[in-house]
């Protein structure tokens, strides 16, 4: 039996379709694959950034507890020179 052109027409037309789709198919995959190794590079910069800026506020507050029992120590010796100072009379030295 003879092959039919009109059957092998389609074939060819499907076939050049199916091969531009796959190619295309496989030029948007290389993007993404290359798009995802980009956010993985920046998720880890990211990670490292967090972990540095973890250690400095660890840093910070470790500062401001210093600070405060620090401005607790002038506060009460405020108050106990004042405590001192209630009931003399101002022209005594």
């Amino acid at each position: 039996m003879p092959e039919d052109p009109i059957a092998q027409s389609e074939i060819a037309a499907l076939t050049r379709r199916f091969e531009e789709v796959s190619e295309r198919t496989d030029r948007e995959f290389g993007i993404v694959k290359s798009d995802l190794t980009a956010v993985r590079l920046q998720v880890g910069n990211l990670d490292q950034k967090v972990g540095n800026l973890d250690g400095k506020v660890g840093e910070l507050a470790g500062a401001v507890q210093g600070l405060s029992e620090k401005i607790d120590r002038n506060q009460a010796q405020i108050v106990e020179l004042l405590t001192r100072l209630v009931g003399q009379r101002p022209d005594a030295s």
